[in-house]
């Protein structure tokens, strides 16, 4: 074994890849009990795991607070998980772009659906890569397998407001853009 194999063997992962880990294994233990809408009732934690994914490659991002948000990104409106916890484990960076990204859900459906729109555009950089990556998954999801409660007018219907959300998104990724573009082109019909 040559003595650059060998270093490369013994060396520890660095904090970005430890950190990643960190959050990926966080976001597994909160979303544990969770499936996905779809027919096939998927794991939870493969949505997160495809917003990062998205981020990394297809955006060509390597930033690892902003990969770290995107697998935290449903742990605060879909799971037990506070503020506090997650400032604790991942600090206040991380923590501000998943509250950024987060709905309250002590609000009607309809009131985070219209914030989502309005807040759109005052995101921060990071909040915003997050929340068009999780446009970009939904629509693939929901084109690909959709929930099996909703009618094809409940799709359509979320093709149109994902659309009117990323548009305030618009300007922070031109490659994620076409990705979404390409995405909502399969618009349920």
């Amino acid at each position: 074994m040559s003595g650059a194999w060998r270093m490369l063997c013994v060396m520890s992962p660095g904090p970005d890849l430890s950190l990643v880990l960190r959050a990926l294994s966080f976001a597994a233990h909160k979303h544990r009990d969770q499936r996905r809408l779809g027919a096939e009732a998927s794991p939870y934690i493969n949505h997160p795991i495809s917003v990062a994914n998205v981020l990394v490659n297809e955006g060509h991002l390597a930033d690892t607070v902003i990969v770290c948000a995107a697998l935290l990104h449903d742990t605060l409106e879909d799971t037990l998980a506070t503020v506090a916890e997650l400032e604790r484990e991942f600090g206040p960076e991380i923590t501000r772009i998943v509250q950024e990204v987060s709905d309250d859900k002590s609000l009607p459906k309809a009131v985070r659906k219209r914030l989502q729109i309005e807040h759109a555009p005052v995101l921060s950089a990071p909040a915003k890569l997050v929340k068009l990556a999780d446009k970009i998954c939904n629509l693939r999801d929901i084109a690909e397998q959709p929930p099996a409660q909703w009618s094809l007018e409940r799709r359509q219907t979320y093709f149109d407001w994902a659309r009117e959300v990323v548009h305030g998104l618009r300007g922070v990724s031109p490659v994620l853009e076409t990705a979404f573009d390409e995405a909502y082109s399969k618009r349920p019909r």
